[in-house]
């Protein structure tokens, strides 16, 4: 297929999802939609670059839920645990959760180390499969079966599973509704919540399609890409609107309120509140 021929398509597509709306793209619904009224406090994200680009998610939520609480900020905490190109199957969820390991202590605002308590490192394990293992031909079963697998290592250790559902390259808008129904149907099968980021960057092009939310490659996220997953994120743990937050991550405060503004609605609609 021709370069010209294939630009052809992919705008095509583009406007088709566009018209259609992003919800349109989430044909199954999820059986999970809160996690309250215990909502989490302190989150482990398993995953790849995708986190880790910007500074890393985990960092910007935290400064999200500190500004939205400062009264209990210090009992918010959020760790990354990321390998490049990783998908669901090259993580050791198990090693993760070991004694005296990954969380076991932090630092507070004034520079002081903070011993975590152990009997609970974390509330819920975040986790996110490559980009294309979801719906890829050769990879979807390796999903599937590691989606539960992983799952049962989290609750094992008394902490519970979350689904990170990722979004679509710049250039291949038609990813976004198969890798939401993958999402879906992954956290239905394992009783987990889903945070539905892939959908909030389809509204948010849909919207203000010259708003740049990716990197050069056109895979990894722009800073507006990892704010906005974040508020939806931050949206989807606490049951909070991120609309007025006033940790901005250096973005232009109506750039920020309108990704804020995506990202709830996206939650609400997603989870059909």
């Amino acid at each position: 297929m021709s370069r010209v021929l294939r630009a052809f398509f992919v705008v095509l597509a583009a406007a088709g999802w566009m018209a259609a709306g992003p919800a349109a793209l989430a044909q199954t619904k999820p059986a999970v939609t809160s996690l309250g009224p215990d909502f989490p406090k302190t989150a482990i994200f398993i995953g790849n670059s995708f986190f880790y680009y910007n500074n890393g998610l985990p960092g910007h939520l935290s400064l999200m839920e500190k500004a939205a609480d400062p009264a209990n900020k210090q009992v918010y905490r959020n760790t990354m645990v990321t390998i490049g190109g990783s998908g669901f199957d090259w993580h050791d969820v198990e090693s993760y959760f070991r004694p005296n390991a990954i969380g076991n202590y932090s630092f507070d605002d004034d520079n002081n180390v903070v011993f975590n308590k152990l009997d609970k490192l974390f509330d819920v394990a975040v986790m996110m499969d490559c980009s294309q293992c979801p719906i890829h031909p050769k990879l979807k079963p390796v999903f599937t079966d590691y989606a539960r697998k992983n799952s049962e290592i989290v609750r094992a250790h008394g902490a519970r599973p979350v689904f990170f559902m990722s979004w679509a390259y710049a250039d291949k808008p038609e990813m976004t509704a198969p890798l939401a129904e993958a999402y879906t149907i992954a956290g239905n099968e394992n009783n987990a919540l889903v945070i539905p980021a892939g959908l909030a960057f389809a509204r948010a092009i849909s919207k203000q399609p010259e708003l740049n939310l990716y990197a050069p490659d056109k895979r990894h996220p722009s800073l507006a890409g990892t704010y906005l997953a974040s508020c939806v994120v931050f949206a989807a743990l606490t049951g909070r609107s991120p609309v007025g937050n006033t940790y901005l991550a250096g973005i232009d405060a109506p750039t920020a309120t309108f990704l804020q503004t995506v990202a709830w609605e996206t939650v609400q609609e997603y989870y059909q509140k």
